[in-house]
């Protein structure tokens, strides 16, 4: 299954996805929670009963829709660093023994066809394309045997860089965290229709030029590798969404470096699981104090 978050004539909600078009849940399903978080935490229940509510029901076309971020406010955005071989080599970094996270904070989270802003205070703007999962079960010192109970699906992600921001501290959550680098989507698979989610084709194009080109195989610490190392620290809750690393080809790494300029196109693209597609537009400062 499917799961996107969408808006349709000015409301948002939940649905399910059927090829080109989706099932709105809050019309097939009006006893389900219409808000991705709630949904999840209703858990397997809630699950069976959009699978059987979406068996037949009407659909709107895609078209007619804006497609959300699956997720739109996870309590937690972790991510994990040089977690490909090839992208530690050509970062000429040490292999690492322990994982290495950070936390990119939930406003970079944006729609998976949203702009993606080019910050006015850097120019070193890179992508980084990643395959994400959502936690679906709260849970806490979880062992490898039983991490995969606690994924409710699997999504594309870019973990979009400012990489002076980044690496001008030991800690990467500034350079990681500007508001719209975070785009996700295009929607949740459910990991009962990811047989294996360390099989999968991940690549990166900008303006049509391959960039990325590797597969899930390659991660170092793989998915639940990762919940067992993050759950031994702390308790990881229902809607909680973790990038898992990136592979070779950022434009940081290239000779010369390629950084992304105001009008790139970025598209990434996982097997199974959809792509997203962002362009790059300068960022509109303005001043925010109050409001929403």
């Amino acid at each position: 299954m499917k799961l996107a978050t969408f808006t349709h004539q000015g409301k948002t909600r939940i649905g399910v996805v059927k090829g080109d078009a989706i099932v709105d849940l809050s019309a097939a399903a009006p006893s389900l929670p219409t808000e991705m978080i709630g949904f999840l935490e209703a858990g397997d229940a809630a699950m069976d009963a959009a699978r059987k509510a979406a068996d037949g029901a009407a659909t709107i076309p895609l078209s007619d829709v804006t497609l959300e971020a699956p997720v739109l406010r996870p309590g937690k955005v972790l991510a994990c660093g040089l977690n490909y071989m090839d992208h530690v080599k050509e970062s000429g970094m040490e292999v690492p023994k322990h994982q290495i996270w950070f936390t990119k904070q939930h406003n970079c989270i944006a729609a998976p066809y949203a702009p993606i802003e080019l910050p006015e205070v850097s120019s070193l703007l890179d992508y980084e394309a990643e395959m994400c999962f959502v936690i679906g079960k709260r849970c806490k010192d979880v062992p490898k045997e039983r991490a995969h109970e606690v994924i409710a699906g699997y999504f594309v992600g870019d973990d979009v860089s400012v990489r002076d921001w980044q690496l001008r501290a030991n800690a990467w959550t500034m350079g990681k965290s500007f508001d719209t680098h975070g785009p996700i989507g295009p929607w949740i698979t459910t990991a009962d229709e990811v047989p294996d989610p360390h099989a999968l084709d991940i690549k990166c194009w900008v303006n049509g030029e391959l960039r990325q080109n590797s597969n899930t195989k390659h991660l170092i610490f793989n998915c639940f590798d990762q919940i067992v190392e993050l759950s031994t620290a702390f308790t990881l809750d229902v809607g909680d969404v973790i990038f898992t690393g990136t592979s070779s080809g950022v434009g940081g790494a290239m000779k010369p470096p390629q950084f992304l300029k105001e009008g790139d196109a970025v598209r990434v693209e996982v097997e199974g699981l959809g792509a997203i597609e962002n362009k790059v537009v300068a960022q509109d400062r303005k001043t925010l104090i109050g409001g929403r």
